[in-house]
């Protein structure tokens, strides 16, 4: 599968919601072509390499676009939605400095109800929409007794690094990023009462 590839220091996963704003040449000719070739959004890593530019982690998510508007200041305001994961076999460079990649789509992760012991993961997001109502308005009906959406939502907001969040993200299920977010949780509550 092709898909032209945008580049960000955010990260999207399925049934993931992010506004864009788009104002290079080359973005909008993805966003133009995007029924016709797909779109996939790829994490920047933060180490530099020689050049300077950031390495591109080769799992990203390939989006649709939901709602588009001109902004404005006249840059292209899109929302895309997360469908699936993908993984980048190879990549190229078009004349305009789009990236185009092969890809191969990535198994879905399993949705499994939320168990006892992760309900804290479900109260702190809960917290996090009350807080920032324009995040929370992406998701009008949040899927809280649903572990996998839950952990999904966390690897989008976590303040991590790109390289941190790169295996939880090219894992084969959400287990991995769910062990992870429960003792970053507790490690968080832990030091929290020491004060």
């Amino acid at each position: 599968m092709q898909l032209a590839i945008f580049p960000l220091r955010l990260n999207l996963l399925p049934d993931g919601v992010l506004p864009l704003r788009i104002f290079e040449p080359r973005y909008l000719r993805m966003v133009a072509e995007a029924a016709q070739r797909g779109m996939g959004l790829c994490l920047l890593g933060n180490a530099k390499k020689d050049g300077g530019y950031s390495p591109l982690l080769t799992v990203g998510t390939r989006v649709e676009m939901i709602d588009f508007d001109l902004l404005d200041d006249g840059m292209l305001g899109i929302t895309v939605k997360g469908i699936d994961r993908f993984k980048i076999n190879n990549i190229s460079v078009e004349d305009d400095g789009l990236l185009a990649a092969d890809v191969t789509l990535l198994p879905e992760w399993q949705h499994e109800p939320i168990q006892p012991g992760q309900h804290v993961l479900v109260e702190k997001l809960g917290q996090l929409f009350e807080e920032h109502p324009h995040y929370a308005s992406y998701y009008p009906l949040p899927k809280w007794n649903d572990a996998c959406w839950i952990v999904q939502r966390w690897l989008e907001v976590l303040p991590l690094a790109a390289e941190e969040k790169y295996p939880l993200m090219a894992s084969d299920d959400f287990h991995d990023a769910l062990h992870f977010l429960l003792q970053a949780v507790q490690e968080e509550e832990s030091s929290a009462h020491c004060h």
